[in-house]
């Protein structure tokens, strides 16, 4: 798949508003909860995988992963700790916690891409992120309370250190020439995510009912999203990728507003006014100045 900047842009924030989904539909399980959660997830993820992927690859993406070199099977870990850290964290701390916690995603991800990539980070990128970060924190800092829930604040940071390594893998793999396919990484990810976690999703509760829901996530919150995501990060710089990743907060927000009555305050709608202006201006300032 051909992407300009501009499709990637557009179908990065898709990425986005599919990733969100988790918090609203989660919230209508039954019975099912933690680690079962996880399993479940991860396991329909598996299961989309192994029809998308041949699909548009072919069964030569099995010979892929199994001739792969480390960059395939270390983004693979890396998607696997990001699909188990945030649901773990979401069982041990606040949502406001977590997405607190994951704001930090671009601030590592633009010093990893400077130290082991080399990109140049752009000032109006550094704005756009401090901006966006202030944003996300002015939304939920009121919520946070990091004394009560150390621990499920930890793991949470397990999520925004996987993501910006996985970013960075992904674009070294490229500014060194390996002409990696990184999309069954996902796959990798989603197989050790649902074996790490079977052992202590036992015995299962879930009804079928929840089963549907966590299909849902598995193909349209994760196997879709994740692979389009990869795609999107051979065309954008890693730091702008997990800068725009930050929309899933705001599209989580709206979901639960309107899926979970959650009405958000005035600060959570002023936080995230400034964090969409910051991406904004982060964008348009970066077509001006190639154009």
């Amino acid at each position: 798949m051909k992407l300009t900047h501009a499709k990637a842009v557009a179908l990065m924030v898709l990425v986005t508003l599919m990733w969100s989904i988790a918090g609203v539909v989660t919230r209508q399980l039954e019975s099912a909860r933690s680690f079962e959660v996880t399993f479940w997830r991860s396991f329909f993820t598996v299961l989309s995988l192994l029809i998308i992927l041949p699909m548009f690859q072919g069964r030569a993406v099995f010979s892929k992963i199994r001739n792969a070199g480390p960059y395939l099977w270390l983004s693979g870990a890396c998607w696997s700790v990001m699909f188990t850290a945030f649901m773990v964290a979401l069982t041990m701390t606040t949502v406001a916690n977590v997405l607190v916690t994951m704001a930090i995603s671009p601030f590592i991800t633009a010093l990893l891409a400077r130290v082991f990539v080399g990109h140049r980070i752009a000032p109006r990128t550094w704005l756009a992120i401090a901006m966006a970060g202030a944003g996300i924190a002015w939304m939920y800092g009121a919520q946070a309370d990091l004394s009560q829930h150390l621990g499920g604040t930890l793991v949470a940071l397990l999520v925004p250190l996987a993501s910006a390594t996985n970013w960075t893998v992904v674009q070294h793999s490229r500014a060194h020439g390996e002409n990696i396919d990184l999309v069954p990484a996902v796959l990798v990810g989603a197989v050790i995510s649902s074996l790490a976690t079977l052992p202590l999703s036992l015995p299962f509760s879930a009804t079928q009912h929840d089963l549907g829901l966590l299909a849902l996530l598995g193909l349209v919150q994760l196997a879709i999203p994740c692979v389009l995501s990869v795609l999107c990060a051979g065309v954008l710089k890693a730091p702008e990728v997990a800068l725009l990743a930050l929309l899933e907060v705001i599209f989580g927000i709206l979901l639960a507003w309107l899926g979970a009555g959650e009405v958000p305050g005035a600060s959570v709608l002023s936080g995230g006014a400034l964090v969409i202006t910051a991406l904004i201006a982060n964008e348009l300032i970066g077509w001006r100045q190639k154009s």
